[in-house]
């Protein structure tokens, strides 16, 4: 009987291979999710020192050692798409497999992305897109439910009425499109919400702050300001607390310092992308662009020299950060409880 069975599962087994056709050699190696010694994935940001990347970079290194890739953190402390593209090919120049960036601007990273995919370089944007590139997959947080979150949070709190303000880094897509989509929910959902007032703080607190105080100076009733990053947060907040705390400052993005000030009654919350998931789900799809051999879909991708992975979204999610929960998202905790050393380990 034994034997019998032992036949029969060794006909079926034979069936199967036969049926199914070549395997990739990458499907036919014992452990295909490997690195081959020395193989370097990059990950590259604009202003390299913004805490917002760490934790990104973070879940990108353990992808990375959990199938043996070497990693680097690359960018540019300055905020200047010109300085990030030139730190781009500084580490393009030494061949990595693959790179996961995050383009300042969309149009100036067309040209360098498709250089470097045109040198066998696979590319995976995050965070912000270069959509007309020839980029492998873009993972990120939706921006506009990011702001649409942040637009009920706020008006949930003020009990759907009262008047309101923007603060913008107009040209940052990402940033843009949270903006748009914070008044777009306000006009559609909460029609007694009033946009009253925007500037431009291109994420320079002393800006916010001053544009926060001349907001208020003209709109006396204004209740809340929204902004799509940490930094403005930080002079809108000192504006607001110099007002009475009358305003609610709602941002994106956190640090210890906006962390701090959440639970102080500084800052009303923060919109938070979960930027474990963005690194560790964007190494392990970066690796996959950059081995497609990997990949035989039931698509025409192979047949007409394309890269089989390509897909153009992937949702990392998001987490509306307050004095409830913002414990869990201090960087200095997050790592003691990993035992790691973060950025330069």
């Amino acid at each position: 009987m034994r034997t019998s069975l032992t036949k029969i599962l060794g006909g079926i087994a034979l069936l199967a291979s036969t049926s199914l056709g070549p395997v990739s050699t990458h499907a036919q190696a014992a452990e295909p999710f490997r690195c081959e010694p020395g193989e370097l994935y990059a990950m590259n940001v604009m202003v390299s020192g913004v805490e917002y990347w760490f934790p990104v970079y973070e879940m990108f290194k353990q992808a990375a050692k959990q199938m043996g890739c070497d990693t680097i953190y690359t960018g540019t402390p300055d905020y200047d798409v010109t300085k990030q593209i030139a730190s781009f090919d500084q580490i393009l120049a030494r061949q990595p497999k693959g790179i996961m960036v995050h383009p300042m601007n969309s149009d100036p990273f067309i040209e360098p992305i498709n250089r470097a995919i045109s040198q066998g370089t696979a590319i995976v944007t995050f965070a912000a897109d270069s959509p007309n590139s020839d980029r492998t997959a873009f993972i990120t947080s939706n921006n506009t439910l990011e702001g649409t979150g942040a637009a009920d949070a706020v008006a949930e709190a003020m009990g759907g009425k009262g008047e309101y303000a923007v603060l913008e880094n107009p040209g940052q897509d990402n940033h843009d499109l949270r903006i748009s989509s914070f008044i777009g929910r306000m006009e559609e959902k909460w029609p007694d919400m009033k946009l009253v007032a925007r500037a431009a703080s291109n994420q320079d607190p002393n800006k916010a702050y001053q544009a926060v105080l001349s907001m208020a100076q003209a709109n006396p009733d204004l209740g809340a300001v929204f902004m799509p990053e940490a930094n403005s947060a930080l002079g809108a907040a000192q504006a607001s607390v110099e007002l009475g705390g009358k305003i609610k400052v709602m941002t994106a993005d956190v640090n210890a310092k906006i962390l701090d000030m959440i639970k102080a009654g500084e800052v009303f919350g923060s919109i938070n992308p979960n930027q474990g998931m963005q690194g560790y789900i964007g190494f392990i799809t970066l690796f996959l662009a950059a081995h497609p051999d990997m990949i035989d879909p039931m698509n025409g991708d192979i047949a007409a020299g394309r890269n089989p992975m390509k897909i153009p979204y992937i949702d990392n999610g998001y987490a509306v950060v307050t004095a409830d929960n913002a414990d869990s998202f201090y960087w200095d905790a997050y790592l003691k409880r990993r035992g790691t050393k973060g950025i330069d380990e």
